[in-house]
């Protein structure tokens, strides 16, 4: 039997009810058929430490192996100050180190992001794609998913409840499998 293919998701917001942290349990709900996705637990991440890099705790070593044995990696970021948050970013930072041993080269990846903004998270997104160019990784370009006004668009469960939105996550998420599919041949 083959092994299902498996998405790695992080979500760029540690608060208890993100928004973005309920879009990726949406997004759970809406793989296609074969698909798992998982959501890291990045919580208690120490902030990067260069000195510590060659040497890295034990949680970095653990994110970068589950990192590489995803197919690919689905991010759901917050904007923070116009950008990406710290979170985020020191994942990133974290498993893309030592120069020449990231996690993240070659590895298929699509975002998506919520905000309570009229924008979404227009900005902290094309951040974070700036960020994929040095990383190497390949990133789904359409449908863009930024889920404006995101208290309209969840209950106080958390759950999703606009459909439009749901209907573009599922395309997101169809679009990274595809994507992933090229890219292994």
């Amino acid at each position: 039997m083959a092994k299902p293919f498996s998405i790695l998701g992080f979500a760029g917001s540690l608060r208890a009810r993100s928004f973005n942290r309920a879009a990726l349990r949406a997004a759970q709900k809406l793989v296609p058929q074969g698909v798992t996705l998982e959501i890291a637990d990045i919580e208690g991440l120490p902030g990067f430490n260069e000195d510590q890099e060659q040497n890295p705790p034990a949680r970095v070593v653990e994110l970068k192996k589950r990192i590489r044995a995803a197919d690919a990696v689905l991010f759901a970021t917050p904007e923070y100050n116009y950008s990406v948050p710290g979170v985020l970013k020191n994942v990133i930072d974290w498993t893309s180190r030592p120069y020449g041993d990231s996690a993240w080269t070659g590895k298929p990846a699509a975002i998506l992001g919520a905000s309570i903004s009229k924008l979404g998270t227009a900005r902290a997104q094309y951040h974070l794609r700036q960020s994929f160019v040095f990383l190497g990784v390949p990133a789904v370009l359409q449908p863009e998913v930024m889920i404006a006004e995101a208290q309209n668009q969840f209950d106080a469960n958390g759950e999703l409840t606009n459909e439009e939105t749901k209907k573009l996550i599922g395309q997101l998420l169809e679009a990274l499998v595809r994507l992933a599919g090229k890219m292994s041949g």
